[in-house]
């Protein structure tokens, strides 16, 4: 069996599905446990979507588009504070349209999953302000 990168898997068959790694997208997705599917992109994205990007340093980044700028977009990840900038077209290679968790599909279009963005998203400040607490804590905790 021969390895294609993200972009290759993209263009041949129009979908992408792997797992991730890293907690950044918790509580939404799961490390190493939820099946994401990821499908090719069709015109501009739009605020709350999650895209699958790279970035200029090669790294691939499954986060979630707060604001739609002319030219680029506001990304974060839903367990992160730090918005990133400067993400544009170029960068995505495709969008996740659902998660399989527990042999269970859901999709970016479920009702639930639509309020969970909202909550989770739209208070973004109150958010960031614990995630920096609770980063703090662990920090003065360890020393």
């Amino acid at each position: 069996m021969s390895k294609s990168t993200f972009e290759e898997e993209i263009k041949r068959t129009g979908k992408l599905i792997y797992t991730n790694i890293g907690d950044s997208m918790m509580p939404l997705i799961r490390e190493k446990r939820d099946l994401l599917i990821i499908e090719k992109v069709n015109g501009r994205l739009k605020k709350y979507d999650i895209p699958l990007y790279k970035r200029d340093t090669g790294q691939y980044v499954l986060h979630r588009i707060l604001k739609v700028r002319k030219n680029d977009y506001v990304i974060c990840g839903d367990n992160r504070w730090h918005k990133e900038y400067g993400i544009t077209d170029q960068h995505i290679i495709g969008i996740l349209t659902g998660i399989v968790r527990d042999g269970r599909r859901i999709s970016t279009k479920d009702k639930r999953y639509l309020l969970y963005v909202h909550i989770w998203c739209d208070f973004f400040y109150i958010r960031a302000s614990i995630l920096r607490i609770k980063s703090f804590l662990r920090r003065w905790l360890k020393k």
